[in-house]
């Protein structure tokens, strides 16, 4: 209980200045340090080791240049070194219990560097003839982990050296620890030929700017026969929800709440729980930089990048990613609603049984996405639900051109495939005959766009000639002045945290393109030509919400609209 991680926790848990996960975490040692753990334990032989080996290594430039490792590592560092090397199983402490250890934290908090160190411990204290990867966006990243470890081993004689002669081989495209055969490789990012690797330990750098997942998975894949396995996931927030980083960050919150039962990630999220006011609060810069609230000069310099942010709107995105975690949409858009806040309103259930709904359809061209939306009243709360329908045929080439992984949401029930080249109208409009049917509810209306609905809302109307109870079908004037309210409502809702939505990643991806114009008199609405990518499920949504708001909201009945 002297070592500097449990102290660095036990401060984590009293502090406004640690966001939620991390003290969740640090929770988590605690009781793991205190003996309080059935399976688990802290290793003090291994945490000797690692101190006398960080006694060794010499810092090799910045501000502390020539101080020891174990002078200048953060109280950050030493919670993920100590949590990830020394916390093993009781029935066998050769097994450590983390097998993932995942870091998101902002930029000049040397999170590269926390790598690097990870890597030196791990060379000198794995197996024989372990092997070490890196993988990043591209070569230049990966090998920013290499230059790290080459930099401190030359600086540090009394581990580099013995008797003069190198302990380490360094090479163009890799490191060796020779008393051992350990190797380190630096690798390029790739689609394929991955494989094949065996790695004991691997690094994804920057996972927020990898196109998909596949460099982490085949990593993972090639573990399969290893004891101790470790995959290292580090990245800063990007300006999209939809990267493999966020999905990694979404599943270890589900772990730190309870949600998922994996005793084998350990996580280490440094972003603010509150992200308005950033121009002033504070508090955002603290819990995002962690290494700032022990050096002042980073300090310093975190005040003077968020100035320029606020008076150069073209250093905006840049600062709020990249010093500050918050994902930010960027400039010359107007952005329906921040995703952040969307991300609020997640719940892990909703019981739909015997509601009333109302429905709204988005039925786009034939060959375009469609989506089908449900909503309902709960206490001043909306309640959501969205699904997309997309033609079998294009959903390589829709995953490919619009970057999202469709066939992940055809497995998660959050999209369906249906026809071959066009969406198969008919389809859809079974699903809503048997949405009562799915979710026990009682559909009091369904809303819909005559350019494209027509044929099937007459179906809906007259039970596709008796073969279905009848729904009643509400035409909605597709124009600002009609579509502003429910837009305002829904957005209003959400941002106020009185909007509930179970898991659905498709859906905050639809929310996240959504763009809005005005007209000339200031009515807001959700527009397609200027949104950044689909957006059926949004549209669909403010259909549905449209009807509530006329039946509940403002009581006025239903309105047909005449054109």
């Amino acid at each position: 209980m002297d070592n500097k991680a449990y102290k660095y926790a036990k401060w984590c848990i009293r502090s406004k200045f640690v966001p939620k996960y991390v003290k969740k975490q640090c929770k988590e040692f605690i009781k793991i340090a205190n003996g309080k753990e059935k399976k688990y334990y802290l290793n003090e032989e291994k945490i000797s080791q690692i101190e006398n080996i960080l006694k060794l290594l010499i810092m090799p430039k910045g501000l502390k240049a020539g101080k020891t490792l174990y002078e200048c590592t953060s109280n950050y560092q030493w919670l993920f070194f100590i949590s990830i090397l020394a916390i093993v199983r009781r029935d066998n402490p050769d097994k450590r219990k983390y097998e993932t250890a995942l870091l998101e934290i902002a930029r000049k908090n040397f999170k590269t560097y926390t790598i690097a160190t990870l890597f030196i411990l791990l060379m000198i204290m794995e197996p024989r003839y372990s092997k070490f990867y890196s993988v990043a966006p591209d070569g230049s990243l990966s090998r920013e982990v290499k230059t790290a470890i080459e930099e401190t081993l030359r600086a540090s004689p009394m581990i580099y050296l013995h008797r003069d002669e190198p302990r380490f081989k360094l090479l163009r495209d890799s490191i060796e620890f020779l008393l051992k055969g350990n190797k380190y490789f630096p690798l390029n990012y790739s689609n394929s030929r991955m494989d094949g690797k065996l790695p004991n330990v691997f690094l994804a750098d920057e996972v927020g700017a990898l196109p998909n997942s596949y460099a982490i998975e085949a990593m993972r894949s090639g573990q399969l026969n290893i004891l101790n396995k470790l995959g290292c996931i580090i990245s800063t927030k990007y300006p999209t929800i939809n990267n493999p980083f966020e999905d990694e960050v979404a599943y270890a919150k589900r772990v730190l709440d309870k949600l998922e039962k994996d005793e084998t990630i350990f996580a280490l999220l440094y972003e603010p729980d509150d992200t308005k006011n950033w121009t002033t609060d504070d508090l955002i810069l603290k819990q995002a930089n962690p290494v700032a609230l022990e050096i002042p000069e980073i300090w310093e310099d975190l005040l003077k990048k968020r100035a320029r942010a606020i008076a150069i709107e073209s250093s905006r995105e840049n600062f709020l990613t990249k010093h500050c975690n918050i994902i930010y949409q960027g400039m010359g858009t107007e952005s329906y609603v921040d995703v952040n806040d969307l991300m609020q309103c997640k719940v892990s259930h909703i019981d739909w049984k015997d509601r009333e709904v109302y429905l709204g359809v988005d039925l786009s061209m034939s060959n375009d996405n469609c989506a089908v939306g449900m909503v309902a009243e709960d206490e001043g709360k909306i309640l959501g639900e969205a699904i997309s329908f997309i033609p079998e045929d294009r959903i390589d080439e829709k995953t490919q051109y619009e970057k999202v992984n469709y066939r992940n949401f055809i497995k998660a029930m959050k999209c369906i495939a249906c026809g071959h080249k066009t969406v198969d109208y008919a389809v859809i409009e079974d699903y809503v005959f048997h949405i009562e049917e799915k979710y026990g509810v009682k559909v009091k209306a369904l809303g819909y766009d005559k350019w494209n609905a027509l044929s099937s809302a007459q179906k809906w109307e007259n039970g596709d000639n008796g073969k279905y109870e009848a729904i009643n079908c509400i035409q909605i004037r597709q124009h600002s002045d009609t579509l502003h309210p429910p837009t305002k409502l829904l957005y209003e809702k959400i941002v106020n945290k009185e909007f509930q939505y179970e898991d659905n990643k498709l859906l905050e991806i639809n929310f996240e393109n959504a763009r809005c114009t005005y007209d000339t008199n200031m009515n807001r609405y959700v527009t397609k030509k200027k949104s950044t990518g689909k957006v059926d499920m949004v549209v669909a949504l403010i259909n549905a919400c449209y009807l509530l708001q006329q039946d509940i909201i403002f009581e006025d009945g239903f309105i047909v609209q005449v054109f």
